[in-house]
């Protein structure tokens, strides 16, 4: 049965701000609340709330990482939803969590968040999220609020002493490039490619999302130099035949050794010979690092990647579905509407009248034989011509300049 939503609620829709930071705490500790994804994000955002908020006022890339807003009903905190571009022209926007308090109705508190959302971001034409299969209650309320299954995403693990057998042998790359901001095209041109047309409409991603910034470049520096906890070697495969990238993978490395290795990998659908050449390209890189295990993901429109994983001998840790829907905002008409009531017939007959005479069609020599009978003998082709009158196949010259 579909729950019913009651639209005259009096919880009150606001952003996110210092003083939730201790209710939203509570609220993720408890442990009868069901995280739509894992909410290590979330935390980690609460603990750098201070710098956030200082980035959220003037234009960088960061700008909106952390765009969060709260239902309250009787000063109260009742949940949380938090929200992030997707890509660089912000078309499209991410619904990264919705929490809800327990105690509250999770389908009226959390769609009152997701509207408020869907009509404050003006600019967003899809909005994406994902959600765990096994988080039914969340898909019924992300369904119940327009959105439809995009695709199912996997991820896997791979434990170090796979990495460590796939790491003994050489990797046939011969065009391996680092990737930098003058490789954005051919990277571009490759995620185009790797993803059907439904999916590429909804992310819309455009060469900058494949450009990173000088700004984004010194914080990841400096994230690095304080934290020293992850580094990221990226590289890609240059077709130089067909001047195109058909390979690319990004490593984020646990350099401390207390979590797992993380990959991001593209692989042109006409070569998917590469992935075992890559997959052991970042094995071998892996093994300068302590051992742990490698986590990546698969589609379910990358059939060739999930059957080599599980050749490989790979784990499903777990199954997400990528949801979205579009948006579609309505204008305010510049000019008032025209009353129908008052609009009298014969104006809008007179309205319909041309502001010019409409001139004759075309005429074959039969008729200009019967008007030379009938009324003047000596009506020459010349003459007639004149007069608008032409030939079957035939047409007037042209002037000059219309030639």
């Amino acid at each position: 049965m579909t729950p019913f939503f009651p639209e005259n609620t009096t919880a009150q829709i606001r952003s996110f701000t210092h003083r939730d930071l201790e209710a939203i705490s509570q609220l993720l500790a408890a442990p009868t609340v069901k995280s739509d994804r894992n909410d290590i994000l979330i935390r980690q955002m609460l603990r750098w709330y201070g710098l956030l908020k200082i980035l959220s006022l003037f234009p960088n890339p960061w700008q909106h990482i952390f765009c969060a807003y709260v239902a309250q009903q009787d000063n109260k905190v009742l949940g949380m939803i938090q929200i992030s571009p997707f890509n660089r022209t912000r078309s499209t926007w991410r619904v990264e969590q919705v929490v809800v308090d327990p105690a509250a109705s999770r389908h009226v508190i959390g769609s009152q968040l997701l509207r408020h959302c869907l009509q404050a971001v003006r600019e967003a034409r899809t909005w994406l999220l994902e959600v765990d299969v096994t988080h039914t209650d969340a898909i019924a309320l992300y369904r119940q609020n327009g959105f439809q299954p995009l695709a199912q995403m996997t991820y896997w693990e791979l434990p170090p002493a796979i990495l460590a057998s796939l790491a003994d042998r050489e990797p046939a790359l011969p065009n391996l490039l680092p990737v930098s901001n003058a490789d954005a095209q051919p990277l571009y041109q490759l995620d185009t490619v790797a993803m059907p047309p439904l999916v590429r409409q909804v992310f819309d991603r455009h060469i900058d999302d494949f450009k990173t910034s000088l700004l984004t470049s010194f914080m990841q520096a400096l994230q690095q130099w304080v934290g020293g906890r992850t580094e990221v070697v990226s590289g890609y495969v240059f077709e130089a035949q067909r001047q195109a990238a058909i390979g690319y993978f990004q490593l984020r490395v646990a350099a401390d050794g207390k979590g797992p290795h993380v990959a991001d990998l593209t692989v042109h659908p006409a070569y998917t010979w590469l992935y075992p050449e890559l997959m052991s390209q970042m094995a071998r890189i892996t093994q300068d690092f302590p051992d742990q295990s490698l986590q990546l993901t698969s589609v379910d429109y990358q059939p060739e990647r999930e059957e080599y994983l599980e050749r490989l001998g790979a784990s499903r840790i777990k199954h997400t579905l990528l949801m979205s829907r579009s948006v579609w905002h309505k204008l305010r008409e510049s000019k008032p509407a025209v009353s129908l009531e008052n609009l009298q017939l014969s104006e809008v007959l007179q309205g319909l009248q041309p502001a010019k005479p409409v001139p004759l069609g075309q005429r074959s020599w039969s008729q200009v034989r019967q008007l030379s009978a009938d009324g003047d003998p000596d009506l020459s082709r010349e003459e007639a011509t004149n007069n608008g009158f032409y030939g079957l196949g035939d047409f007037p010259d042209l002037p000059d300049e219309q030639q």
